[in-house]
């Protein structure tokens, strides 16, 4: 039986259509994909996350953990910012992609995917045991929810229920603080993963639907539209951001699928030495992005050639409802991952021309 959030009951009200995705019944969309993208690039959109993971790492040693079992080097990370990184398996490939919130001097938030959730768990408690972490390690994934207000008018809405200035959270940091976001204590961060400005929101699990209605509520006059999984998706892909499971898995390399920069070049951590290696020998793919040049939509595994010759496959792939284009992401032998390299891609039988070009496809300060 798939799981719920505490939102199941609203989205129905809503007349969204649910389907299951990584084991859990979410909304893909209420009204539909194009109308809901659009509105988180013009106005805001408010998505259900509650599915995602959230794991409390704390005790005198919980930083030495995540320096362990994270990519990225955290020694400078304040108390109230958080950073973006990878957990890698002794064979150099991505277990997931993961946020690392620092909460306090020994108290840290982690972040996962949804489909992951269990198996990150289970490694960050494996590498707490066998090296003699002294810290705990408690998910608390089913009593916390979290909700995503995206888009430009996303902090004039948010704002109005929330008792401190948003305006003064920075990028990739957060604030927390009891009793703030309508007398529930809160952690809200400046992120999110549709490329607009807007705001990540975690809090009680059994409070999401008086948060969820009083924000479209607050929101109507302003433009608010709740958003499924579709318009995440394009909204995403438009972004350039990685999927766990069509970007990244187990068998890929953090250098191949442009997250080098969340690699730290001087910190020991777990996987490092194959991460590395493997770079040093020479890497057989790299991901790139690319418009359709031929009418068509090139879908996840979607094979890529060059002059008749398979040289990679698609990994993500849809209609840019910004950019009106057909556009991916794929894997393809580096020498050919330049912008500007013609391609083809075999769309149900049939080779149709594409372009690669520079990511990201959209950056929120060229609009219009």
């Amino acid at each position: 039986m798939s799981l719920r959030t505490p939102l199941f009951e609203e989205h129905k009200k809503l007349g969204a259509t649910i389907v299951d995705f990584g084991g859990w019944d979410m909304p893909v969309y209420y009204t539909n994909i194009l109308e809901e993208h659009n509105s988180t690039r013009s106005a805001c959109g408010l998505f259900d996350i509650c599915h995602m993971g959230e794991i409390i790492l704390e005790g005198p040693q919980a930083f030495d953990l995540i320096q362990w079992f994270f990519s990225r080097d955290i020694s400078d990370l304040k108390i109230g910012q958080m950073a973006l990184g990878v957990m890698c398996n002794p064979s150099g490939g991505i277990i997931d992609d993961l946020t690392i919130y620092r909460l306090g001097e020994e108290k840290f938030m982690a972040v996962v995917n949804a489909s992951t959730r269990e198996k990150d768990f289970a490694w960050m408690q494996k590498n707490q045991e066998e090296k003699g972490f002294d810290c705990s390690v408690e998910d608390i994934s089913m009593r916390t929810a979290k909700l995503d207000i995206q888009g430009p008018a996303a902090e004039k809405i948010l704002q109005k229920l929330v008792s401190f200035d948003l305006s003064k959270i920075g990028f990739y940091y957060f604030h927390e603080q009891g009793k703030s976001l309508l007398g529930l204590n809160s952690i809200i961060s400046r992120s999110g993963y549709t490329g607009e400005d807007g705001f990540e929101v975690y809090f009680d699990w059994d409070e999401c639907p008086r948060i969820w209605n009083s924000l479209l509520k607050e929101g109507r006059a302003d433009g608010i539209v709740p958003v499924g999984l579709g318009a995440r998706d394009t909204l995403r892909l438009e972004a350039a951001y990685n999927l766990y499971g069509s970007e990244l898995d187990e068998q890929t390399n953090p250098f191949e699928c442009r997250y080098g920069w969340v690699v730290g070049k001087e910190k020991d951590f777990a996987g490092r030495i194959e991460v590395f290696s493997q770079k040093e020998k020479g890497l057989k793919r790299a991901l790139a992005g690319f418009e359709m040049l031929d009418r068509g939509i090139a879908r996840h595994g979607y094979r890529v050639f060059s002059v008749d010759r398979p040289v990679g496959a698609v990994t993500s792939g849809s209609f840019s409802p910004t950019l009106k284009k057909n556009i991916g992401l794929c894997f393809i032998e580096p020498n050919l991952s330049q912008p500007g390299t013609r391609i083809m891609i075999e769309v149900r039988d049939k080779q149709l021309q594409a372009v690669i070009v520079k990511l990201p496809f959209y950056k929120r300060e060229n609009k219009g």
